[in-house]
């Protein structure tokens, strides 16, 4: 399984990302960075990291998603390859449109690090397929701007449509609906907040993530 993990000034997390689908998968996990035009062309899932990319000025991920991979990035989710944004990296998908939304500063108006409660509300899909549904996993948080946000038509349609895919069971952001994590219509771009990567491992936070990235290997070998 090849993993291109994108790289924008002030990512933090990308090495994270590499390291848990090297434990979890074996994958080829290969960092690109963000001026670079196109993907390597045997690549099966593309990961967005966390971070604070140009420093979150403008607003999160509003520069990031200007990034000249990036309209690489949205041709392959458009023809149905994998895409992951995790926290800075949900925001870059917000921004470029590949997900609906917009993370807003947290109620509280603060930085929340720490463990998370979320539920599993879909596992129907490439990111969830090894959970159970309405199982609870712990995945840590550490965002300022996390509550998501939708005008009332649109947050309908996201709920109609099965788009939601993680919820907080202590909604600790403020978010709209607790959401957590959502796919587009097609549910090949995955958008999260909370973190997977940093609990691949018992020595490090715990487990709860494992099964994340395995159920990515499976999908992608089942693809093939």
């Amino acid at each position: 399984m090849k993993v291109s993990v994108v790289i924008f000034p002030g990512s933090n997390c990308d090495r994270d990302v590499k390291w848990a689908f090297e434990l979890c998968c074996n994958a080829d996990a290969e960092m690109i960075w963000h001026a670079e035009k196109s993907l390597p062309s045997d690549t099966d899932i593309v990961v967005l990291p966390g971070g604070f990319s140009y420093g979150d000025y403008l607003r999160c991920g509003a520069m990031a998603a200007k990034s000249p991979i990036m309209k690489s990035v949205a041709e392959f989710a458009q023809r149905g390859g994998l895409v992951i944004g995790i926290c800075n990296g949900f925001h870059i998908l917000t921004e470029a449109k590949l997900l609906p939304g917009a993370l807003l500063p947290n109620a509280s108006t603060k930085f929340i690090c720490r463990s998370c409660q979320i539920i599993i509300e879909r596992n129907d899909t490439p990111f969830t397929q090894l959970y159970e549904k309405n199982e609870i996993v712990n995945f840590p948080i550490a965002h300022h701007d996390g509550l998501f946000y939708l005008d009332d038509d649109s947050l309908t349609i996201l709920e109609e449509s099965g788009c939601v895919v993680f919820r907080y069971a202590d909604n600790l952001n403020g978010s709209l609906n607790a959401i957590a994590g959502i796919t587009n219509k097609e549910g090949n771009v995955l958008g999260l907040m909370p973190h997977p990567e940093r609990v691949v491992h018992p020595l490090v936070g715990g487990e709860g993530g494992v099964r994340f990235f395995k159920g990515l290997s499976k999908w992608v070998k089942e693809m093939r």
